[in-house]
């Protein structure tokens, strides 16, 4: 199932593609249906928080009239950076899946690790499951922009 629901989260990240975003997608998924979808857009909307990540948490939370996601997994094809981990922590998601790595910016596991701090009042597990397709899909977006 993760697998399933990473290509649909790449599905969403063509899209940002396409629009010359940097192309991170996102779905939101509650008891196997997608519940929110979201494609980073922060250069069209000119909002630094227009992340993937957050697109779609808000898109769950109106389709199911509750900020608290609980129960709902999120599947995004780059690891969510400091502001989107936190906000997983906000909508009380029960998991994160990431396809690719973020060095420079991540907020899991490369470059800090805030879901794992004991300090904060909801704990989401993470997993990251390698994906070559979302790994190139960034690769080939930056090197065109080189």
């Amino acid at each position: 199932m993760r697998e399933f629901f990473l290509k649909e989260a790449l599905k969403e990240a063509l899209k940002a593609y396409e629009l010359g975003e940097v192309p991170v997608g996102c779905v939101v998924v509650r008891e196997g249906e997608i519940v929110g979808r979201g494609f980073n857009r922060t250069e069209g909307l000119k909002d630094a928080s227009a992340h993937a990540e957050i697109e779609a948490l808000r898109e769950a939370a109106r389709h199911l009239n509750s900020w608290r996601l609980s129960g709902c997994s999120v599947y995004v094809t780059l690891e969510p950076c400091v502001m989107c981990s936190y906000a997983l922590v906000l909508f009380r998601v029960k998991e994160v899946v990431f396809g690719a790595l973020d060095e420079k910016h991540g907020g899991v596991l490369s470059l800090y690790s805030i879901l794992d701090d004991p300090r904060l009042n909801h704990r989401v597990r993470w997993v990251y499951q390698p994906s070559p397709e979302c790994s190139k899909l960034l690769k080939d977006f930056f090197a065109g922009r080189r």
